[in-house]
């Protein structure tokens, strides 16, 4: 029984730092890096794709709407096209960043990724664009969503992903953000979780019904402010249940 345990990362700015990444990078087993953006820079893309390859993890691109200010998490409406060139675009800078130009997988962001989850266009149009770059490339995608059909739908290889520090709804998506029940910040809590995720192959909901998943990969945010002690609870309790972490 394994599962990739992966954090997005890279997401300082300038003289801004968030996050604690040089610690978070030594727990788990990749990364999805900031590619400028809804967060990060180059300096910032550079020095997190070199503490992600010197610590030996997956490093995936972690592309997002063009919204700074609101970090990538206000909804935009653009074309489906427009959608897969800025896929190709950020992809393309956070490639030139690795030593080999080889990336481990691609994650969209916040708001792209939450629309694409239910929008099949969309969903499509982010396949694309990572297609552009490397049609061998993984997309991780929230399990059970449009992300996952368009991918098998346009032959590109998938990783479904849960979320350990998020509430879900009973049709399986993440509670919005707006909701104060959205994010779990509890260490311990979100390990239970994740072990029921991955042996019991189902999530708890918001009115405590049962989902059925089948999870490749768990995401603990970055910009969560217990996301340093719930990566160190996170491991001590997937290895005591004989959970192996390794990379998808």
């Amino acid at each position: 029984m394994k599962i990739d345990l992966n954090s997005d990362l890279g997401e300082s700015f300038g003289r801004y730092q968030l996050g604690n990444d040089s610690q978070v990078i030594q727990l788990v087993t990749s990364v999805n890096v900031a590619c400028g953006f809804h967060a990060g820079d180059p300096d910032v893309m550079a020095q997190t794709v070199a503490t992600a390859q010197k610590a030996g993890v997956g490093i995936g691109a972690h592309p997002g709407f063009p919204d700074l200010q609101g970090f990538g998490r206000r909804k935009m409406q653009l074309s489906p096209l427009e959608v897969q060139h800025l896929v190709t675009y950020q992809v393309g800078a956070l490639q030139a960043f690795t030593s080999k130009h080889r990336l481990h997988h691609v994650k969209p962001h916040g708001a792209l990724y939450n629309l694409a989850a239910s929008n099949h266009q969309l969903a499509v149009a982010i396949c694309r664009g990572i297609q552009q770059v490397d049609p061998q490339l993984p997309l991780y995608g929230l399990a059970g969503s449009e992300l996952i059909k368009a991918a098998a739908e346009v032959d590109l290889p998938v990783a479904q992903e849960v979320f350990g520090d998020r509430n879900y709804l009973p049709d399986g998506r993440l509670v919005p953000r707006s909701q104060s029940d959205a994010v779990i910040t509890d260490p311990k809590l979100i390990a239970q979780r994740v072990v029921q995720m991955v042996k019991k192959r189902t999530i708890t909901t918001t009115d405590g019904s049962e989902i059925k998943i089948d999870p490749d990969t768990v995401c603990v945010h970055g910009d969560n402010q217990q996301a340093l002690a719930i990566v160190k609870q996170l491991r001590q309790t997937l290895t005591q249940a004989g959970i192996d972490l390794q990379p998808f």
